[in-house]
């Protein structure tokens, strides 16, 4: 049974940091291409950071030079680093898992909230 758990949301004041983990079981985790989605209310899901299987990166431009995405493959583990945050970024952060690329996604975690607010 494949699993991706996500952890590390919260509640944090506008130019603060946050890092989220998802933790992966039950894949391969070293050979799938991971990233981060998120979703505001009343919105669609929009990738934010992927990273391949063999550790290239790709960010969104509303987050450029503020998030970095990085990946342990010997804990099971994708992260992404979140500095500079705006109320803008307030949203479920979601990590998903694709075999073939990162942009088809074979596996959901279930999302952590992030809320970036005064």
């Amino acid at each position: 049974q494949v699993q991706l758990v996500e952890s590390g949301g919260g509640l944090v004041q506008p130019g603060g940091s946050l890092r989220l983990s998802c933790a992966a079981s039950g894949i391969i985790f070293s050979v799938y291409n991971m990233g981060w989605y998120r979703q505001a209310p009343g919105k669609q899901r929009d990738l934010v950071a992927t990273i391949t299987s063999a550790g290239r990166t790709n960010y969104a431009d509303s987050v450029k030079g503020r998030f970095t995405i990085s990946r342990d493959n010997a804990k099971n583990t994708v992260y992404l680093q979140m500095n500079s945050l705006k109320p803008e970024d307030t949203a479920v952060y979601y990590c998903g898992a694709g075999r073939r690329t990162v942009y088809v996604v074979d596996y959901w975690g279930q999302g952590t909230q992030v809320t970036v607010s005064s």
